[in-house]
């Protein structure tokens, strides 16, 4: 038996974006978006209403996003509840640090293990489209074969239905594989 719950957000995984700009004076910001993922091969969509960072990466024309991960939940729930608009130390109170992209005019934040640098394509009723120059990983999340490995990274996802940040669980299956056994 189903029970109809409505149209709601209710879409599993949904993961944790922290996207990092620049506003006009080169201070770095960021805001904790769950609303994304990949578009295609090589860009990103993200739903935004409007924000500091909005009219950041429209300025500067280019972005980073940041996967969440546990052992930052704090950090990454303080830049989506407090606007750089309300609190101009927003950054230096969430404990994040940055450094510049090299790939983009964008901040890289130095505690997140994995960020994915974009230039804006288009922005526009409230969908950012964002195409990724370069995807950046800490050498502690790589495994031998010099890909993120989720046995030592641990991005997180939020809940929509109960308002939690979940981390990944555990390898169920391997993809393009599994499913050969059902032809």
């Amino acid at each position: 038996m189903f029970k109809n719950l409505g149209a709601k957000t209710y879409l599993y995984p949904m993961p944790v974006l922290i996207i990092s700009t620049y506003d006009e004076f080169n201070n770095p910001n960021a805001m904790n978006a769950a609303w994304g993922g990949i578009a295609d091969y090589n860009q990103v969509t993200v739903s935004l209403s409007e924000h500091k960072t909005t009219e950041n990466f429209m300025k500067t024309k280019a972005f980073t996003i940041a996967v969440g991960d546990a052992e930052h939940v704090a950090n990454c729930d303080y830049v989506g509840i407090v606007s750089a608009n309300d609190d101009p130390h927003k950054m230096e109170k969430s404990g994040f640090t940055t450094t510049k992209s090299k790939f983009v005019n964008a901040p890289v934040i130095n505690e997140l293990p994995l960020t994915l640098e974009c230039e804006v394509i288009s922005f526009e009723n409230g969908t950012l489209i964002g195409k990724i120059v370069n995807i950046l990983a800490r050498e502690d999340i790589l495994g031998e074969d010099g890909l993120p490995d989720l046995n030592k990274f641990n991005p997180i996802t939020y809940d929509p239905c109960h308002h939690k940040y979940v981390a990944l669980g555990k390898v169920v299956g391997s993809a393009f594989k599994d499913g050969e056994k059902l032809k």
